[in-house]
C-alpha cells in the first residue's frame, strides 16, 4: 500500500530514564519517565526501544560461566580475539555465519532471521551476555498494548537493535520487531515504484539519538511520521523468516 508522504516530524528521547532492571514492568516504566519529564503520548506517536531493555525486562540474561564452548567456538574465538564463551552463544543463537575481515567482526544470521553482528548478543560486564528477545514481534506487540491501556492513545512500537554492516566500520540501528505499524511501504514518484523498509527507516531516525553505548536514554518517541499500522511485525518482511 502506497504511504502518505511525511514531509516532517519531531523525535526526542523520554528523560530522565531511569534504569531498567531484569523483570521490570517496561510500560509502566515508560509511563511513569514519560509523567516525570511532564509529556505525553500523543495519537500517532511512534515508540522507539532500545532491544537491550526489552531483553534486560524479559530475563534474557546468561551467565558465560554457564557456557561451554566447543570446538568450533574455541578455534573462532583464537582466529578474532572474542572470548570463547560469547563466540559460542553467537553459534547457538545463529544458523550461520562469516568474518567481515579476517579479524572479524562476526556477521551471523540469527535464528531469528535478522542478519546480525554477533547474532545481536550484548555483553554484560565480564561475566553475562544478553540475548536477544525470544518474539521481538510479540514483545513489541505486548509493549504497545500495555502502553495504550495506560494512556488511551494509539501508537506504534519499534524494537530497535544496534547492527554493524559487513562492508563498513561502525554501527548502525535497524528494526527488529514492532507492533501497530507497517514494516514495509511504497512509494511513487515519476512513475517509479519503490518497496521501503520503514521500520529500519524509523530506527536509524531514533539511533541518532539512542546513540550506542552511555546514552542511557533507551526509549525515543517519534512525532509526525505518516504510517499505516498493521499487526504482522518485522518478521513478515525478512527473507529468511524463522
Amino acid at each position: 500500500m502506497t504511504e502518505a508522504p511525511t514531509s516532517g516530524f519531531s523525535a526526542f528521547a523520554i528523560e530522565p530514564f531511569p534504569e531498567v532492571r531484569t523483570g521490570d514492568d517496561l510500560a509502566s516504566t515508560i509511563t511513569d519517565a514519560l509523567t516525570h519529564a511532564g509529556t505525553a503520548l500523543h495519537d500517532g506517536d511512534i515508540v522507539v526501544v532500545a532491544s537491550k531493555v526489552v531483553s534486560i525486562a524479559e530475563k534474557r540474561y546468561v551467565a558465560l560461566a554457564d557456557v561451554t564452548p566447543g570446538a568450533d567456538a574455541v578455534a573462532l574465538s583464537a582466529r578474532i580475539g572474542k572470548p570463547a564463551e560469547i563466540v559460542q552463544l553467537i553459534l547457538d543463537n545463529s544458523t550461520e555465519h562469516f568474518l567481515a575481515t579476517e579479524r572479524g567482526p562476526i556477521i551471523a544470521r540469527h535464528t531469528l532471521g535478522h542478519q546480525l553482528t554477533s547474532a545481536g548478543i550484548d555483553r554484560a560486564g565480564r561475566e553475562g551476555a544478553w540475548l536477544l528477545p525470544t518474539d521481538p514481534d510479540a514483545s513489541a506487540s505486548a509493549l504497545r498494548d500495555h502502553l495504550m491501556a495506560a494512556t488511551g492513545v494509539t501508537i506504534a512500537v519499534v524494537i530497535a537493535d544496534s547492527d554493524g554492516r559487513a562492508d563498513r566500520r561502525g554501527a548502525t540501528a535497524i528494526s527488529i520487531g514492532a507492533a501497530g505499524i507497517a514494516a514495509l511501504r511504497v512509494t511513487q514518484h515519476d512513475g517509479k515504484r519503490q518497496e521501503e523498509t520503514l521500520t529500519d527507516l524509523i530506527a536509524a531516525a531514533a539511533g541518532i539519538i539512542l546513540g550506542q553505548r552511555g546514552r542511557g536514554a533507551p526509549v525515543v518517541i517519534l512525532r509526525g511520521v505518516a504510517y499505516t499500522g498493521d499487526g504482522h511485525g518485522v518478521a513478515a518482511m525478512l527473507h529468511h523468516r524463522p
